[in-house]
């Protein structure tokens, strides 16, 4: 059996490497815009509305990186990475109809994935950015701070809605005492 590698050349593997991010950028943004809608009127859902605005920014970032360097897009990749979101909302979450604790809880376990892989984007990008000229523009180490700080915070969200859909005690964002 005869293994495919990836080229040698670095170019390639960078063009690679941005076009799976803006894959996971893309099926990103839309998770979390889906995960907003489901919960608006709730503390969650406005906490998620406003990442969901920066997932989007950070996403035209990507894009404006492929301008800088030149880069093409793959956009089947795109495609595919927005039909597995459209397909993720299939899964059994616990009941036949609507959202469940459950569904939000790995709608937020999603998104602290990607951000985690976007903070890692951010932090090899800032690595490499003196060997490419287009880069310089970027300040990735705020990106990276931003990538961190949402993180944080789907983190505490997420370990909310872990407790509410799995021991069901209360709501899945912590109210503002009154």
């Amino acid at each position: 059996m005869r293994l495919i590698t990836l080229s040698a050349d670095p170019e390639v593997r960078l063009r690679v490497y941005l076009n799976d991010h803006l894959a996971g950028a893309t099926a990103g943004t839309r998770l979390a815009r889906r995960c907003a809608k489901a919960n608006e009127g709730e503390p969650l859902g406005e906490a998620v509305s406003r990442l969901a605005g920066e997932i989007e920014a950070d996403r035209a970032t990507l894009l404006e990186i492929f301008d800088a360097l030149k880069l093409p897009r793959a956009r089947p990749k795109e495609i595919g990475a927005g039909a597995a979101e459209l397909l993720g909302r299939l899964k059994p979450n616990g009941q036949l109809i609507g959202a469940s604790p459950l569904s939000r809880l790995v709608e937020l376990e999603g998104l602290c994935a990607g951000v985690d892989a976007k903070g890692n984007l951010w932090i090899s990008l800032h690595h490499i950015k003196d060997t490419r000229p287009g880069l310089s523009a970027f300040d990735f180490e705020a990106l990276a701070e931003r990538a961190a700080r949402q993180r944080d915070e789907l983190e505490g969200l997420r370990r909310h809605s872990a407790t509410d859909a799995l021991a069901g005690s209360g709501p899945a964002v912590p109210r503002e005492p009154t």
